[in-house]
């Protein structure tokens, strides 16, 4: 037990910084948006509470919850918040993409403006060849309430090499093999989404041809960096 103990108030320090990337990057307003990670080895995922200031989050503030999306007893204690609204969706994701080890959710404005056209944001830039593999799909419209989202955002991304998703009228969720690499995904979506909006005001942005993007992502995800 005390080595779970451990594993939940690391995750709980790790999931309550990252929440501070999201306003750092611009990507949330108010309390909308959120970062859950998994608990590794264990059936749980820790994740933002509900409507609470940015500014007001602690690690201890972070709810463990089940992957049903259910508040969790143990040792480490719970606060008394409810979790995030989005709870579901990310517990869907978890149960069904089992490489996956966070999840994010914002409202940025690009990423969310492609979202309320139902509109894929193309693959005309290396940076999205390199971080995507590929365009950015586009979910369907569900209600939040229930993991209605979470089967869209599975049904989107288990065959694509894209870790960002725009769920129709709703915004971006982005997944990763670890939530810190779940928020990087939703910063590179907004910038991406804005370069190619952006872009399209100019004129009509010149494709990459698949060979090249593939070239692109190879390279980009076995031997770039360290």
């Amino acid at each position: 037990m005390s080595n779970l103990l451990e594993t939940i108030a690391r995750v709980r320090r790790e999931v309550c910084e990252l929440h501070a990337e999201l306003t750092r990057y611009e990507l949330v307003v108010w309390t909308a948006g959120n970062v859950s990670a998994r608990v590794t080895g264990h059936d749980l995922m820790v994740i933002k509470p509900s409507g609470v200031s940015y500014a007001d989050l602690t690690p201890e503030s972070m709810v463990v919850t089940d992957l049903h999306g259910i508040p969790a007893g143990g040792e480490w204690g719970n606060p008394p918040f409810s979790p995030s609204s989005d709870t579901a969706a990310h517990a869907y994701v978890y149960r069904h993409m089992p490489e996956v080890g966070g999840v994010v959710h914002t409202h940025s404005t690009y990423a969310t403006a492609w979202a309320a056209r139902g509109e894929a944001i193309p693959c005309v830039l290396t940076m999205m060849s390199d971080e995507f593999g590929g365009s950015i799909p586009v979910g369907p419209f569900a209600l939040i309430g229930d993991d209605s989202i979470g089967q869209g955002i599975v049904e989107t991304l288990r065959n694509s090499t894209s870790p960002a998703v725009l769920m129709q009228n709703h915004g971006p969720f982005t997944i990763g093999k670890d939530a810190r690499s779940a928020v990087k995904a939703a910063v590179m979506c907004e910038e991406v989404a804005r370069t190619v909006h952006i872009s399209r005001q100019l004129g009509e942005p010149l494709p990459i041809d698949q060979a090249s993007i593939e070239s692109l992502y190879a390279r980009y995800q076995n031997v770039y960096g360290q």
